[in-house]
């Protein structure tokens, strides 16, 4: 199954993520098959890739609890479901 989820990179105490499409059973910080965007906690940035993450939605892949949320307030549910 695929999952749109969050890799962690960054130092530590500074961490950031990329938002990335992945075969669940992967580990967190695997090699992803698509990343989709990037998120930074920190100050809140959001930059994401809507038309390949509407793609992925389609295709079945499952956002995680955390990443369902960082698509809600970005709006991207919408675009699913008029397309």
């Amino acid at each position: 199954m695929i999952k749109l989820r969050l890799k962690r990179y960054g130092k530590k105490r500074e961490v950031s993520y990329r938002i990335v499409a992945m075969n669940s059973r992967d580990r967190r910080d695997g090699r992803p098959l698509e990343e989709l965007g990037y998120y930074n906690p920190r100050t809140d940035e959001t930059r994401l890739e809507v038309p390949a993450i509407v793609k992925r939605l389609k295709e079945g892949a499952q956002p995680t609890k955390t990443v369902q949320r960082i698509l809600e307030k970005a709006n991207v549910y919408e675009q699913v479901g008029s397309q």
